[in-house]
């Protein structure tokens, strides 16, 4: 049931896939009990899809609940622990409940790189998201200074032809483009649109997205 629901939900099918969560996360709270790992995990499946729906006060109920039951029981430092702070930390970033989402992603960001190290995938994807709440907060000298941290190790580590690293390349394009570094900004954006294009392909949307930005950036905009 677990599994059909994860189908529905990347296809989009959101309904199909809470009403199976539901009756997934109900019968295991009855089966297991409430704080057993499985029933976490549908608990955090079901919040996923109340996030997917925009349904942020059902998310941010479940995400409380998921966080501090999985503390309690598998303790602070385990990664489905951490996995439920970044998606409260998710949960309140669109809310715009930036000190909040800050608080965690900090929390989650410390704690990854003590335990597994400062270039783990999972702690890149960490100080990414606290460079989100730093840019919308309008930070975007934190913010800049994570970035080059991420894109840097990112690239050492995964590669500079990774997703991830090429993500990492255009957001701090665009933290430099709103810090007025336009020359930089357009310099980094050409060189990851032409691995995005090479890698990608030209009509990946981040590769789209890339092209707008560039293009809007070299008429002076």
């Amino acid at each position: 049931m677990a599994n059909l629901a994860s189908t529905y939900r990347n296809q989009g099918r959101w309904k199909e896939a809470e009403e199976l969560e539901v009756q997934v996360m109900e019968t295991r709270k009855r089966v297991l009990g409430e704080e057993h790992p499985d029933t976490l995990t549908s608990m955090a499946n079901l919040a996923s899809t109340y996030r997917n729906q925009g349904r942020w006060n059902e998310a941010e109920e479940l995400g409380v609940q998921v966080m501090e039951m999985s503390s309690r029981v598998l303790g602070g430092e385990h990664p489905s622990t951490l996995t439920s702070m970044a998606n409260l930390a998710s949960t309140y970033r669109n809310q715009g409940r930036w000190k909040e989402a800050e608080e965690l992603d900090v929390q989650v960001m410390e704690t990854r790189k003590r335990v597994l190290g400062e270039e783990h995938p999972d702690t890149l994807t960490s100080m990414a998201n606290l460079v989100s709440t730093y840019r919308n907060q309008g930070r975007w000298k934190e913010a800049e200074e994570l970035d080059v941290q991420v894109m840097e190790t990112s690239s050492r580590v995964l590669g500079e032809g990774h997703p991830d690293t090429l993500n990492s390349m255009a957001n701090l394009a665009h933290t430099w483009a709103f810090l007025s570094r336009k020359e930089e900004a357009i310099t980094l954006m050409e060189k990851c649109f032409k691995l995005q294009s090479h890698i990608l392909g030209p009509n990946n949307p981040h590769t789209e997205f890339s092209y707008k930005a560039l293009n809007k950036w070299q008429k002076g905009n």
